[in-house]
């Protein structure tokens, strides 16, 4: 009774709960069931529950199979340079927009920063064929007006890495700056009032001021980037990917795209996947269990 009246009294509250309630159901909870597909010898004639079991099968053919290292640097080194390369730059951006004081300015920039998120990666990678393609791209011909030699970025392996990294850092990470703007609005003013009087620079201030204050919010974004450690944005990599830079850009995604829908081994295929999925939650823990013995909250 006391829940009922509890529910009579909010529910407006647990009605606007109830849209974000049914995507998950739907979109994120009901998908699951698909995870028995590992481990069975899927038929779609015969569905999940009249497919035969093969228990870990699918698990010792993955690890078995010489792709499997190739796939697993592939995806790490990708993970790692994101890592490094763009999950600080959100931050450093949320710190420089932070000493902007002029608020129309502020805003500008800001919008700026923000639209390149709503690009599609099939526009994204367009660009960047317009761009470093050797048929009449503007970086070619500069190169080519400079007096240096061609050079293949689009199918030199060496490049690919490099380009790919560069094109998440360029679409998010203006997005990537609203949540740590959010956290910097929290900041006590009189704390940067009494640092001034002490004689602390701007970057004084945001080295004993503001990334203390939001070191929280830095920590539960690692964590949560690092259970999406081994995903990568599948239609940028696929497009992308071309016979000869394929040994360095084939990651988990594409090799379940290929296998899985193209070749139909829809069982395989979700193995492959949970590997992977698994991968992302042991090193949310690992991280989560770090950042607690370290003192932080972390996310659970």
């Amino acid at each position: 009774m006391k829940a009922l009246r509890r529910f009579s009294k909010n529910k407006i509250l647990y009605a606007m709960l109830l849209p974000g309630f049914i995507y998950f159901a739907v979109f994120k909870y009901a998908p699951m069931w698909g995870v028995l597909m590992a481990f069975q010898d899927y038929k779609p004639h015969l569905g999940f529950w009249r497919s035969p079991w093969v228990g870990l099968k699918h698990f010792y053919r993955f690890f078995g199979e010489p792709e499997f290292w190739q796939l697993f640097i592939n995806t790490v080194v990708l993970g790692v340079y994101n890592i490094l390369f763009f999950f600080p730059l959100p931050i450093l951006f949320a710190l420089l927009l932070n000493e902007v004081r002029k608020a129309a300015l502020k805003r500008l920039v800001q919008t700026l920063l923000y639209v390149p998120h709503f690009v599609s990666w099939v526009v994204v990678v367009g660009i960047y064929y317009v761009l470093f393609t050797t048929e009449g791209g503007l970086i070619h011909v500069l190169i080519q007006k400079l007096g240096g030699q061609e050079i293949q970025f689009l199918m030199e392996p060496g490049w690919f890495r490099g380009l790919v990294t560069s094109q998440v850092i360029w679409k998010e990470t203006g997005w990537g700056t609203i949540i740590f703007l959010a956290a910097l609005s929290g900041v006590d003013p009189a704390l940067y009032e009494a640092s001034r009087m002490d004689g602390a620079n701007r970057l004084r201030q945001a080295w004993h001021i503001t990334l203390p204050a939001i070191r929280s919010t830095i920590v539960i974004l690692l964590i949560l980037r690092l259970g999406h450690f081994l995903d990568s944005h599948f239609s940028q990599i696929f497009l992308m990917l071309n016979a000869l830079n394929r040994e360095v850009g084939e990651v988990y995604d594409t090799y379940v795209y290929t296998v899985g829908l193209q070749r139909g081994q829809f069982s395989y295929t979700t193995a492959v996947n949970l590997f992977k999925n698994g991968v992302g939650l042991i090193l949310v823990a690992a991280a989560n269990y770090l950042a607690k013995k370290f003192g932080e909250e972390g996310v659970y």
